[in-house]
This record gives structure tokens, sequence and C-alpha cells, in this order.
């Protein structure tokens, strides 16, 4: 497949290391593309749920199609979040085309973009970090377990469901944290006399226009995540795009990129160590 040249790129949540992560889809997605920029706004690693039992060769396939990005030119920007919160010791890093930082302010030609993980508004990350690392355990496993219904499921005929999804939509706290999550974002973002204000965290893939009685706005964008919606943010245009890999890759199936996995992980370093991404 040829790639799509792409101003700027936003992912969030892949969280590889764990089984909802949908690896594959992300690599389809990653090999079509090819950005001036790409933002990896946080949890793209999960630290928490991380095993050394558990990643697979798709999982390192995707540390793989970012470092192609970066030898093709582009510039990496990684966001940390709270599941790779342990990467934010090495904020202001720099290795060729890649960066760590906490966040990240783009001049955009139809204004400033203020993008950041967006784990900064959640109170149970800053008074109970094991609360939610609990949570996080368990919605990994409700992840599992819906993938095992769905292999069934499309094995009998039927369509997918998402539990978590359904579970999310339907509690009016997890909706009432979502929409305060929302308007707190777009109201700093106001304040601060910024466009937009991109965030991940939440597993929500939205865009939302907020406006002020004094005729002050922003626009809210989340890229969503990699476990449940597959989405993406593209800038490009003068446009932001949200982008559903279901719409995208209507008629490709996801095993294409299983032909290219190789358990090689001499090649994936030797691809880190690449001295044309050092300049």
């Amino acid at each position: 497949m040829e790639r799509r040249n792409v101003e700027l790129v936003v992912l969030s949540d892949v969280h590889l290391g764990t089984y909802g992560s949908r690896a594959t889809e992300l690599i389809n997605y990653l090999e079509s593309i090819r950005p001036e920029i790409l933002v990896l706004n946080g949890d793209i690693i999960d630290m928490w749920q991380f095993s050394k039992h558990y990643f697979p060769v798709s999982h390192i396939q995707v540390i793989r199609s970012v470092i192609e990005l970066m030898a093709l030119g582009t510039k990496v920007f990684y966001i940390t979040g709270n599941h790779d919160e342990g990467l934010r010791k090495f904020k202001g890093m720099e290795l060729g085309n890649f960066r760590v930082v906490n966040k990240l302010l783009l001049d955009l030609p139809t204004g400033k973009a203020w993008i950041f993980h967006g784990d900064v508004f959640d109170t149970t990350m800053k008074h109970s970090k094991w609360v939610a690392k609990l949570g996080g355990k368990g919605y990994d496993l409700l992840i599992l377990l819906n993938t095992c219904m769905n292999w069934i499921s499309e094995r009998m005929g039927k369509g997918k469901i998402s539990f978590s999804k359904k579970v999310k939509d339907s509690v009016k706290g997890i909706v009432k944290h979502i929409n305060n999550f929302e308007e707190t974002a777009a109201e700093i973002a106001m304040d601060n006399g910024y466009a937009f204000v991109v965030c991940g965290h939440i597993h929500q893939p939205k865009v939302r226009v907020f406006n002020r009685e004094d005729g002050t706005s922003v626009t809210y964008l989340n890229s969503g995540d990699w476990v449940e919606n597959m989405t993406a943010l593209e800038y490009n245009g003068h446009v932001w795009h949200l982008i559903a890999y279901s719409e995208l890759f209507k008629e490709e199936p996801v095993q294409r990129a299983y032909a290219r996995l190789q358990p090689d992980y001499a090649a994936l370093l030797k691809d880190i160590m690449n001295p044309e991404l050092m300049n």
C-alpha cells in the first residue's frame, strides 16, 4: 500500500504489553501513512501491566514501524502518560528525530495546539494510584474476556460486541467523569488562548467545539485508543480528522500484517542503533 502524506498524526493509549492492544491493526495504519510529525500521546507501552511473559512479535513490530517512519524523516514526540510514567525521568531526551516530553505546544496554521495525555486531570491518579492500577487490571481482564467472547461470536456468525464500551456508556458516573474531563481541558485551553486541546487517557475519541459567552472558543480533540476504538487524529490541509481504522481499512483484512511479523530482536536493536537516525 502506498503511504499517504500527512502533516500531523496523534496516537494514544496503545497499551503495548497487554492482551487488549490491537497492535496488528496499528501496524497496518502506521504502514499506510508518512506523517511529518507523529505524536505518541501517552500509554503507548503499558508499564503497569507489563510482563516479561507477554510481549508478542506484533507489539515489537509497532516499535519497528515507528522507527521506519523516523528513517523516512518523521519527527516523533513521545508524550508520557500514566501507564508509561516511568519514562518521565527521560523528559527532554532527544535521539535523532525522537524526543520525550510531558506536553507539547504546536503552532499550526489554524492556531496553537496544546497536546498532553490527560492523566493530570484524574483525581484517582493523584490520590489513590493503587485504585487506578487495580482498575487498570480489571479493565485489561474485561478486554481479554471480550476478545474471547468475540472469537466465539464471530465463529457463530454474529457480530462483535464490546462489554467495556457498554459499561462505560451506561454508568452515569463514568459518563459524568468524561464530560468533566472534556470541559476542564477546554476551559484551561481557552484561558490560555489555545485554538485546540488534544488529549488521550479516557479512551473516548471525540472532536467537540466549546464556546464561551465572551466569544472565545476551543476545539477539544481526543485521539481515542488502540484497544477498543482503534482511532487516530490527523491534521492535514488546515483541518483535523478523526480517523477510524474500521472505516480506513474496510476492505483490508487485518491478517495481512501477520506475514511481515518476524521475532527478530537483533534486527530491532539494529534499527534503534541505526546511525542515520542519530543525526
